[in-house]
């Protein structure tokens, strides 16, 4: 396989958040006297755009716009933000990739300021060649996003590979004519990811392994 590229999702990838989401959406749930979400429901349930998964959850936008309940679990989320820690050999699989003369790019649905601040603390900008977020907090998806993003540079999509860690991720790669690799320690189920015909790995350890046997 010839890489000449990789695009990095941020949350669940590389970042270790499934908690703190679980736990801010539980706390927005209390407010409107909805029942709690475990982990394993979460992932279960867990979808692009979160509108879809806010209403699976139980909230009715007719009565409280999702605009308001969106606003809520990210002030939430953003008062624990810099408590999640980065996923196990993150900071090793990043440095070994740039060893390999592969250039990395980092997109999420996270806005730029929030991804700015984040990647700083943990001190990953110097990684990434780029960094792009989104410009509003209500996650619609990263398609249109990577897209552009794709169109400003001169890279053939069949040779960059996108890894990210739910379904939405998948067709965001498969859509835009990249490779996709998910990665299960994030926020969608493994069974629920091995549904979208897609390589599925458990952790970046395994994905770095992957890597260096599929380009050799």
């Amino acid at each position: 396989m010839k890489c000449e590229h990789i695009i990095w999702d941020w949350n669940g990838t590389l970042l270790d958040d499934v908690w703190l989401s679980v736990q801010s959406i539980n706390t927005v749930l209390s407010r409107y006297n909805l029942a709690h979400i475990t982990t394993s429901g979460y992932l279960d349930i867990f979808t692009f755009p979160v509108i879809k998964y806010y209403k699976l959850l139980g909230f009715d936008f007719k009565t409280d716009p999702f605009e308001k309940v969106g606003t809520e679990f990210i002030n939430e989320y953003t008062d624990n933000q810099y408590s999640p820690k980065l996923h196990k050999d993150t900071i090793k699989v990043l440095k070994e990739i740039n060893y390999l003369e592969v250039s990395q790019s980092l997109v999420s649905a996270a806005t730029q300021k929030m991804l700015d601040k984040l990647l700083h603390h943990h001190r990953l900008e110097n990684y990434f060649d780029t960094i792009v977020g989104q410009n509003n907090h209500y996650a619609y998806g990263k398609e249109d996003t990577v897209n552009k993003w794709l169109g400003a540079r001169d890279l053939d999509p069949s040779h960059v590979l996108f890894i990210g860690d739910t379904i939405h991720d998948h067709e965001v790669a498969i859509n835009s004519g990249m490779k996709s690799i998910l990665i299960s320690h994030g926020h969608t189920s493994r069974e629920r990811l091995l549904e979208t015909g897609a390589i599925v790995l458990p952790n970046l350890r395994s994905f770095l392994g992957w890597f260096k046997d599929s380009t050799q």
